[in-house]
């Protein structure tokens, strides 16, 4: 053996014999302590995976929006039972249901018309428009002023009264020339009551018509205006029409025989109350026909204003 060699064996032998080495149970204890440490790490490590995983899944549960149709509203849903302790968790509730939300019996659709409100204020296009070949080519002026004739002091519907407006509107007969004066003229009201009292304000006038049957002519002695209640039906939601008559009289105010016949009516179309008063133009008569057919306007005129 070379001197080299024999040389490396001692220095090795010195530093071994220095060192020493544990018993062998001091090995196994330390080599258990190990072992119960990695398992342990393991064991944390697992437990921090499931709770963030178990997170994670729950925000992602609220977040997304729930787009699958729910069970019908008046059947419960079962819950299922977990199938491992160790793995199942409940599903926090987002506060959605699929079920469509139940009517109310005798609710109204979503297309129904809300419900009128009672206007305060009448435009100019509530009023109708006479035909051209009504047109007398004077226009209409709205004045203040009466709008019924005198019934004996009685003020029938003014307790009610929201607003009104009311014109004067010169007419003329259909083929009459251009020249010719006006057949007649009418006093034309509209008047808003409050809301569900435009029918007491008829049957005020009703009665009102009823109690005044006669009245003296101002400024004219021993004449008097007879006024009766006429049967009437197929304007608007109800009306009334009466008629006055007073005696024909020439220049100094003697009767000459015969009437001046003048027709009131009053249509209700809600809270809305149209009055047509036909005045006449230099001692005319209303003429019945042409009066019909401009109460028939004055009703569709308020029916495209209220709709």
């Amino acid at each position: 053996m070379s001197r080299d060699l024999n040389g490396l064996y001692r220095a090795l032998a010195a530093d071994t014999d220095e060192r020493v080495l544990p018993t062998p149970d001091r090995v196994r204890r330390r080599a258990d302590r190990r072992a119960r440490q990695r398992a342990a790490f393991g064991a944390l490590t697992v437990a921090v995976l499931v709770a963030g995983t178990a997170a994670g899944t729950r925000w992602v549960l609220a977040a997304a929006p729930d787009r699958s149709p729910g069970p019908p509203a008046a059947t419960p849903t079962a819950t299922s039972a977990p199938s491992s302790p160790a793995t199942a968790s409940p599903t926090p509730s987002t506060g959605r249901t699929g079920a469509a939300p139940s009517r109310t019996p005798g609710a109204p659709t979503t297309g129904a018309r809300p419900p009128a409100t009672t206007p305060t204020t009448i435009p100019d296009r509530a009023f109708f428009t006479l035909p051209v070949a009504n047109d007398a080519g004077t226009g209409n002026e709205f004045t203040p002023g009466a709008v019924l004739p005198a019934l004996c002091g009685a003020t029938p519907g003014e307790a009610q009264l929201v607003t009104r407006r009311a014109r004067s509107l010169p007419f003329r007969r259909a083929g009459a020339a251009a020249d010719e004066v006006p057949a007649g003229s009418y006093r034309h009201s509209i008047a808003v009551y409050r809301t569900g009292l435009a029918d007491d304000a008829l049957r005020e006038l009703r009665q009102a018509v009823t109690d005044c049957p006669t009245r003296p002519v101002p400024d004219a002695p021993g004449v008097t205006v007879r006024q009766r209640l006429l049967p009437d039906t197929g304007y608007g939601d109800e009306s009334v029409l009466f008629e006055t008559r007073t005696p024909y009289r020439d220049a100094n105010g003697d009767p000459t025989g015969g009437d001046e016949v003048h027709l009131v009516r009053a249509i209700r179309s809600g809270d809305v109350v149209t009055v047509l008063w036909e005045q006449g133009w230099e001692s005319t008569s209303t003429e019945r026909v042409q009066f019909d057919a401009d109460s028939r306007r004055a009703v569709e005129a308020i029916r495209r204003w209220l709709t």
